[in-house]
């Protein structure tokens, strides 16, 4: 019989507790020993955009960004869902640049900036988003490099056919561990493919990207450590302001790389140290999709218990207080459980 979600925040007012969010929840060693779950670790959902470090492997491999000059913090854009600053968007056109092309032919689509002051300024001042300003916008302005890299059709990219997707989703299949033909593909938020699965196979995929198996050859190596390298370095350029990855990046100090995905989905992967010799995988789903109160509270007190981060490291997100119009704080959200009984 398949495990239901549990419980993993509670937000409470004044003692009572107001809303629950149920969710699931995977860690894994270096060696693909399953360390503690929580829920379902068999449960499938969409990886959406914390698939991005896996889906810039494959441009590492080809040649491209050495071709193009791509450097650290062009890779770390790459695996960027960002808030849509200038220190992006300025970013993703000198991307652009390298490559010869321009913003028409990012196929992502436009939204305001995530940051809400760069939005709203922009509203202020009369002006549109453009494709630029998409979350996205940096991970295809790799996926074009890729495709005029290959000789490929720059028109069609983000097609599930094209030898970019082809490509990308052969990576996602090897780091996951899962075969081809089990990953449904679905049309990520950005138009995109995205893929479908179990929250134990991202564990095991974003573990491998921190410390490759013996089995990866020495350019796929290579390339994972040019993926740590660029988010641990840049954390700022992979989020953004107050952005919960920049967040968690920098609190830690170089010891994970931390990716977010639409609908509640988290991946970290914690760097091997002494106490975690081949590193570790984690993978997280808050089941009701929410990313802005249960999944950071679960992340920052998850990697507290890990001894990842202090204590007393980001305690103004975790417990998460909530404020009424005049700005009191009414409620809090938790975690419900002791993560220190469960594993640490």
């Amino acid at each position: 019989m398949q495990k239901d979600a549990e419980i993993l925040v509670e937000v409470t007012r004044n003692g009572v507790v107001e809303s629950r969010h149920r969710g699931h929840l995977a860690i894994v060693d270096g060696d693909g020993n399953k360390l503690t779950t929580l829920g379902n670790e068999k449960a499938v959902t969409f990886i959406r955009s914390s698939a991005k470090p896996f889906q810039v492997l494959p441009f590492l491999l080809s040649g491209g960004a050495e071709k193009f000059g791509f450097d650290e913090a062009d890779i770390a854009l790459a695996c960027a869902s960002h808030s849509g600053e200038e220190i992006h968007t300025e970013k993703v056109k000198k991307m652009l640049e390298k490559i010869g092309l321009d913003e028409s032919y990012l196929k992502c689509g436009a939204h305001l900036p995530f940051n809400e002051t760069v939005a709203e300024q922009m509203i202020r001042e009369g002006k549109s988003p453009t494709a630029i300003h998409n979350n996205c916008s940096g991970k295809h302005a790799m996926m074009l490099a890729f495709a005029k890299h290959l000789g490929a059709s720059l028109e069609n990219y983000i097609e599930e056919t094209h030898q970019v997707q082809r490509a990308i989703l052969k990576m996602v299949s090897n780091f996951a561990e899962t075969p081809i033909q089990m990953i449904r593909t679905g049309i990520d938020g950005c138009s995109a493919p995205n893929f479908a699965l179990s929250v134990e196979a991202m564990a095991k995929a974003i573990v491998k990207v921190v410390s490759p198996p013996d089995e990866f050859d020495a350019s796929l190596k290579q390339a994972c450590q040019a993926v740590v390298s660029a988010m641990t370095n840049h954390p700022e350029l992979v989020g953004g302001t107050e952005r919960l990855d920049t967040i968690l990046m920098k609190a830690s100090q170089g010891k994970i790389i931390s990716k977010i995905g639409a609908e509640g989905v988290w991946v970290c992967g914690v760097l091997p140290s002494p106490q975690w010799k081949r590193g570790l995988g984690i993978a997280l789903k808050i089941e009701d999709g929410d990313d802005r109160r249960a999944r950071p509270v679960v992340a920052i007190e998850l990697l507290k218990c890990l001894g990842i981060l202090h204590q007393e490291d980001l305690k103004q997100y975790s417990p998460m207080p909530m404020r009424n119009r005049k700005g009191e704080v009414v409620s809090f959200a938790r975690v419900s459980f002791d993560l220190r009984e469960l594993f640490c």
